[in-house]
């Protein structure tokens, strides 16, 4: 396994990291004998970063990682990241929901405190213009988000804040420009890489504008969700957190699934690609990027772990790949519009 400096935390973070969310259902759906051995196998791996949340099943992701992660004695230390999402319907005070969710947060993990929280919602201009989602007053105001996250670290409950970087770029930006954050997850794939990249003009799905490099250039840790658009890069069927969360709605995965279908098509008779599995470009893609320290993936069973790990092995593409790959992307965007 190879390590990544974690933005300014001053941690090592396994390139490859162990995403708790619904869409493999592993943590969410599965009985104990198989999570413990997914979770088993990828700490023999070196995997040492697991991301979770509140929201993730409704709390059963937390509770089962907590319950897995008690079992096992880990070589190295291992690091616990979840998640806070404020559900919020009227005007009230946010700090004390913000304490309340992680405390059970942390009795569901079984541990003291977690090395990273994060802040769940979407940012955007106005509450609700995305589902759940926050203004940056509500994040920054002082009696927001960040000032309950200050009064847990005070506690000793968190080593490190976060973001989840979905909603309006430039709500993001204000939030990120705030310097009290250590990291950011973002989505950022193959099919879509403008939270980091710059995208050819005509992408519209959507663009995220970029705001990934205002959070590098400030030192921030960078984790990259969503490495294969929810399954449509595997040519998975949709799963059925897909086919029910706001989030990430149905209509984009077909959309997803419907462009990897021109690329898989496209590489078979390409001259660099065409004995390359487009999982694996796949993820050497995202692992290309320097500027992420690591790519938060969902497994459900061990040999998932095992190819993960494999294709981190192989290293980043390199320079002409990248651009004979930039090129594929301008002819995908031409050939199946937004």
């Amino acid at each position: 396994m190879r390590y990544r400096p974690l933005g300014s935390t001053g941690i090592d973070v396994s390139e490859v990291s162990f995403g708790a969310g619904p869409v493999s259902g592993l943590m969410t759906e599965s009985g104990l004998a198989e999570r413990l051995a997914v979770v088993s196998r990828a700490v023999e791996q070196g995997v040492n970063w697991f991301d979770t949340a509140a929201g993730y099943g409704a709390g059963k992701s937390e509770a089962h990682l907590g319950e897995v992660l008690s079992r096992i004695n880990a070589p190295r230390p291992l690091h616990v990241a979840t998640k806070v999402r404020l559900l919020i319907d009227q005007e009230t005070e946010l700090r004390p929901l913000v304490v309340a969710s992680v405390r059970a947060s942390l009795e569901r993990l079984r541990l003291p405190r977690v090395t990273l929280l994060q802040v769940h919602n979407s940012i955007t201009p106005r509450r609700g213009d995305e589902p759940t989602s926050l203004t940056p007053e509500d994040i920054l105001g002082p009696q927001g988000v960040l000032a309950a996250l200050k009064e847990l670290r005070a506690e000793g409950c968190v080593d490190h804040f976060g973001l989840t970087g979905i909603g309006n770029a430039d709500s993001l930006r204000t939030v990120i420009a705030s310097g009290d954050w250590a990291t950011i997850q973002a989505p950022f794939h193959l099919l879509n890489p403008s939270t980091l990249v710059e995208t050819p003009h005509a992408f519209l799905e959507p663009d995220y504008q970029g705001f990934l490099r205002d959070a590098h250039a400030l030192g921030m840790g960078l984790f990259a969700i969503r490495a294969y658009a929810a399954g449509a890069l595997l040519g998975a069927t949709p799963s059925a957190h897909t086919l029910r969360t706001p989030f990430f709605p149905l209509a984009l995965y077909e959309r997803d699934h419907a462009r990897a279908t021109w690329l898989t098509s496209a590489l078979k008779d390409d001259r660099l690609f065409r004995d390359v599995p487009l999982q694996e470009l796949a993820l050497r893609y995202v692992l290309s990027q320097r500027e992420f320290a690591s790519a938060i993936l969902g497994f459900g069973e061990p040999s998932h772990v095992d190819a993960a790990v494999h294709v981190s092995d192989r290293g980043p593409l390199s320079t002409e790949e990248l651009a004979h790959l930039s090129q594929l992307m301008s002819q995908l965007v031409a050939a199946v519009p937004a």
